[in-house]
């Protein structure tokens, strides 16, 4: 497979736009991602987050992450992309552009597995992503993806299709990223496909980057999917929720790609990952930042990771007084007052940094 952008049309790229920052974004009355983008409730759901996307561009946000529902798309497909089409319009009414993602191995076993069903969605209280059982702890086994029904594969590689083809030169969107934590508790099995969406992105030749996130967590020196990825990738898309001395040596390792970067997840402050230390690093090394959250809403993302408490069960200590992510509470206060004035401050930084010409003489090959 060819296609994938020179070092120096990356850069290109990547120092056209002010430093990339914003949050994972899903409205905070939404339960899950098929609440976002479904029918029902849409209008309450839509206006939600209007008033928060208002509250991005507030603080100095200039994009949001969000990650589709092939299910959805399959079962009103007009409707999901009149949906999607409104969502980029309002973001992007606020100065806020959308990474796209089309695909995510973070799933859960077979048998916990349920087909989407449209119409109200259920949430358990007190628990991280609202699900009692999730793809964060509980289970030791492979993870099951739609993409593993061969029929059902084909189906989502016309999704792929059209959602880059129809927006392949839109300004609203800014970066493509074909597939969430590839390799996450699910080993190769998605490698093919991951291949395959790429493959797809380069015959429509979008005007915006490609990648697939790598440099996760769980990679190891030796994981296939994640060098895969990396090798396949425009800019490097990476996780990490990890402490701010880890973070560097992670940055070390991604600077030898000689590629720009993004880490588009980040804050997991019962970790030390936290808004003090990684946010001016990340500024510093003009990598772009999405962490994960922002409204605390019903998907409970403030709530640890099951597989915190198993840790802690076993003996682990942990501060859990701590929100684990989002930024802001349902009043629309901040969590932590501290945290905003530093994002606004570098964020403020950044766009003077921009208007001056100096991302071009600071970074780069």
């Amino acid at each position: 497979m060819n296609g994938q952008w020179s070092k120096e049309k990356a850069w290109e790229w990547y120092n056209s736009h002010p430093w990339i920052r914003g949050c994972n974004f899903m409205p905070s009355d939404c339960a899950n991602r098929i609440d976002m983008w479904q029918e029902y409730d849409f209008e309450k759901h839509f206006a939600t987050a209007e008033a928060e996307i208002a509250l991005a561009e507030s603080i100095g946000f200039n994009s949001v992450r969000v990650i589709l529902e092939f299910e959805v798309w399959e079962q009103d497909h007009d409707g999901f992309m009149s949906r999607l089409d409104q969502y980029l319009s309002m973001f992007y009414k606020h100065g806020i552009t959308t990474m796209m993602v089309l695909a995510n191995d973070c799933s859960v076993p077979k048998q916990y597995w349920k087909p989407a069903k449209l119409g109200p969605q259920t949430y358990d209280v007190g628990y991280h992503g609202g699900r009692k059982f999730s793809p964060h702890g509980g289970h030791n086994e492979l993870s099951y993806h739609l993409l593993d029904d061969p029929a059902t594969a084909e189906r989502y590689y016309e999704f792929v299709r059209e959602i880059i083809t129809v927006y392949a030169h839109d300004e609203r969107v800014i970066i493509w990223n074909i597939f969430n934590e590839p390799g996450n508790n699910r080993a190769d099995l998605s490698m093919r496909h991951m291949e395959k969406f790429f493959e797809i992105g380069r015959e429509i030749n979008p005007d915006q980057p490609l990648c697939a996130d790598t440099f996760c967590d769980f990679y190891s020196e030796g994981s296939i999917i994640g060098q895969r990825a990396l090798e396949l990738s425009d800019i490097v898309s990476f996780h990490s929720y990890n402490s701010y001395t880890e973070n560097i040596d992670l940055i070390e390792q991604i600077r030898l790609t000689g590629r720009p970067a993004l880490d588009t997840e980040w804050l997991h402050r019962i970790q030390n990952n936290d808004v003090e230390t990684i946010y001016p690093l990340l500024y510093a090394n003009k990598i772009g930042a999405y962490n994960w959250g922002f409204v605390l809403g019903k998907y409970q993302t403030h709530e640890p990771w099951n597989g915190i408490w198993e840790k802690m069960d076993a003996g682990q200590d942990f501060d859990v007084t701590k929100w684990q992510h989002d930024l802001f509470r349902p009043s629309h206060r901040p969590y932590n007052p501290k945290e905003i004035k530093l994002i606004e401050y570098y964020n403020k930084k950044a766009d003077e940094r921009f208007a001056q010409g100096l991302d071009s003489k600071l970074f780069g090959l």
